[in-house]
């Protein structure tokens, strides 16, 4: 893969300044935005798929083309793991790519609205991975990062271990400080070299030379 990928820039060089007003404003007032039909059939889908299944549930938002949920389905063989994508052009190419295991179903969904479902439904996953999302890096689309996003509750309400990866430390900076206000803690820490690449956009920002940070942090804490 081509390392042609530009490093992240903003207009923003800290934390937001409507940071803490954002969150207390989400963390107070729960969102009741319509759920989409698309949504709930792809909730009820990985329902029926999980069954009374008690093995442990990682979720991998925002999956892309499946591979760090085929990843990680192998790595932890005694869970399962649902990969959402809201892509159908993405997830199409998984099983051109990877062969699925079968503790693994790829879902085409909006993360936000599967949380909703999910955390209304009393889900508790185990792991939680949220692996390079778009950082929305101007300073006027912090509602559209997920620490601003009204979603952000029900990402905590959900629980487990949160695990962040992002090619801009701004934005895992400022979701620890969102979950700080939240009463969590998290750690943030620079991605060590060496690793293989568990997502396509991983192994791209690696190729162009960018500078990775993991953030994890245990939400039932």
């Amino acid at each position: 893969m081509s390392g042609n990928s530009r490093p992240v820039t903003s207009n923003q060089a800290e934390p937001h300044p409507a940071l803490a007003d954002t969150v207390g404003r989400h963390l107070a007032h729960p969102w009741r935005a319509p759920l989409a039909d698309h949504d709930r059939e792809a909730f009820q889908r990985a329902r029926d798929w999980l069954g009374d299944s008690d093995a442990p549930l990682i979720l991998d938002s925002g999956c892309g083309t499946g591979r760090s949920s085929v990843l990680l389905g192998q790595r932890y063989p005694q869970a399962r793991v649902l990969g959402l994508d809201q892509s159908a052009h993405r997830l199409a190419r998984a099983p051109r790519r990877f062969p699925i295991p079968d503790n693994v179903l790829l879902l085409r969904t909006d993360c936000a609205g599967f949380w909703r479902l999910a955390e209304a439904a009393g889900w508790r996953p185990w792991r939680h991975y949220v692996l390079y999302p778009n950082p929305w890096p101007k300073s006027a689309h912090l509602k559209r990062r997920w620490h601003g996003h009204p979603v952000f509750p029900h990402l905590l309400g959900l629980g487990g271990t949160l695990v962040l990866r992002t090619n801009w430390e701004l934005y895992a900076r400022e979701m620890a400080g969102a979950l700080a206000l939240a009463g969590r803690q998290a750690s943030v820490s620079a991605l060590a070299g060496g690793q293989p690449p568990v997502t396509d956009f991983e192994e791209k920002y690696r190729h162009s030379g960018h500078r990775l940070w993991e953030l994890v942090a245990d939400l039932d804490h």
